[in-house]
């Protein structure tokens, strides 16, 4: 199962390339491509860390045909160059999306009913502005990229999640220390000339809103991550 380890500072205030803080974080590789997609296979992980007031993770995508021109909260980020972080804090209480384009835009959600529906799910509720200005993000990519970057390109996604706006839509958390979530990831990039959908664990269909296919990840214990000053 994978781990979340416990650190003192928040690292999406560092430096994408801070290994020190890094080095320690267990990694999930992104390698579950849909065959709907083009034969564009981009080397995608992402690291999972927790503090006492959130979770933060560090994408890092070795791509190409990167584009981005959506560069507002809350608009159609999968159509970019995109990776997405889903999360379910407590079963029986729906999940969570959220969604970073290559430039550091995103849109999120709480959705308790996954069944599609005209307007998105059939039980659902949209970030705010104010839900999303929460999130803290660091992205190496221009706001805005367009045409697409068509050469080999690494960039990085830093985000921090708070607590807090989980527990708006769930309830309070209490101590994550053992606790046992469930997730997902993601990466996509559709409106571009090289389409795909990746995941860390894989789908039985084209669809990113299957919490049944998550995968559990355990918050470990503060004690046994001393490269992180744990107390």
């Amino acid at each position: 199962m994978y781990a979340i380890r416990f650190s003192e500072v928040i690292p999406v205030v560092s430096d994408p390339w801070d290994d020190c803080l890094w080095s320690g974080a267990e990694t999930l590789a992104i390698t579950h491509f849909r065959p709907e997609g083009s034969g564009h296979r981009p080397e995608t992980i992402l690291q999972l860390l927790y503090h006492d007031s959130g979770i933060s993770g560090l994408f890092r995508i070795h791509d190409r045909f990167v584009r981005c021109v959506r560069t507002q909260d809350m608009d159609d980020i999968w159509k970019d160059s995109c990776v997405e972080f889903f999360v379910q804090p407590k079963p029986g209480r729906g999940y969570f999306n959220f969604e970073f384009n290559c430039g550091g835009a995103m849109l999120g959600s709480h959705i308790t009913d996954h069944e599609r529906t005209p307007d998105g799910f059939r039980d659902f509720e949209r970030f705010t502005l104010e839900d999303c200005a929460q999130v803290l993000r660091k992205a190496t990519m221009p706001r805005r990229i367009d045409p697409e970057i068509t050469t080999p390109v690494l960039w990085t996604l830093q985000f921090f999640i708070p607590f807090t706006l989980l527990e708006k839509y769930v309830g309070p958390l209490g101590s994550v220390g053992d606790q046992i979530w469930r997730i997902n990831a993601y990466k996509c990039a559709d409106e571009t000339s090289h389409p795909h959908w990746a995941s860390w664990q894989p789908l039985p269909e084209k669809n990113f809103h299957l919490p049944e296919t998550f995968g559990p990840v355990v918050f470990s214990d503060k004690l046994v991550n001393p490269q992180f000053g744990t107390r």
